[in-house]
């Protein structure tokens, strides 16, 4: 018999080629690793495991919780402050100005102004704004800034001989943006009442008002 043919019958031949023996083995395999992973000991170990994992993450997630408690419980008190002290200096803004309203303005083109921050139209807040951008372009003039407009006459004006420069700046800078921009420019009452209050601070400091 050829010596390649009796290789060839033993390797074919070979046990690893028989279904059978492959199919026991396998099953065999599966036995004794269900036999490992289902044995009490495994089973222990396996609860003890999931026991102390459980335990971390609900250690997580109660620390999390409290922060959470924690750091929501700042938050209100926080807000409950700015809340508080936006009510406080609102008053105080409404009453002086509502007092003013009452009792009257020695200018009367401030009292036009007043006048057309308490309307109801949206178009009068920004009329108040630009009327009274118009009296510090007269407040500036008296001061000795003479230019062309109010834009030039505050660049030539600075911290010491205008302390109020940069009030002025900001609420000339807005008035600026509702002229440029008209209608489609946004102003709430809030904002109107809080640049008017600048504008008050600043006539009253040179007594203009």
């Amino acid at each position: 018999m050829n010596q390649n043919n009796i290789l060839g019958d033993s390797f074919f031949n070979s046990k690893f080629f028989n279904p059978d023996y492959l199919f026991n083995q396998g099953i065999s395999f599966f036995h004794q690793l269900s036999n490992y992973t289902f044995n009490a000991n495994t089973i222990a170990l396996y609860h003890t495991g999931l026991f102390f994992l459980a335990l971390f993450f609900l250690t997580i997630i109660s620390y999390c919780i409290i922060r959470m408690f924690e750091i929501r419980k700042k938050e209100h008190t926080y807000l409950q402050h700015e809340i508080a002290e936006y009510a406080r200096f609102q008053a105080e803004v409404e009453k002086k100005i509502q007092q003013e309203r009452k009792e009257g303005s020695e200018n009367e083109r401030w009292a036009k102004t007043l006048t057309y921050l308490f309307s109801q139209s949206s178009s009068d807040w920004k009329l108040a704004i630009i009327e009274a951008d118009s009296m510090l372009d007269g407040l500036m003039d008296q001061l000795g800034f003479r230019s062309e407009n109010l834009g030039e006459k505050l660049k030539m004006a600075n911290q010491d001989n205008f302390p109020s420069l940069t009030n002025a700046w900001e609420v000339h800078t807005i008035r600026n943006k509702i002229a440029h921009e008209g209608l489609s420019f946004e102003l709430s009452q809030h904002e109107a009442k809080r640049i008017i209050a600048l504008y008050e601070q600043i006539f009253r400091q040179y007594g203009f008002i």
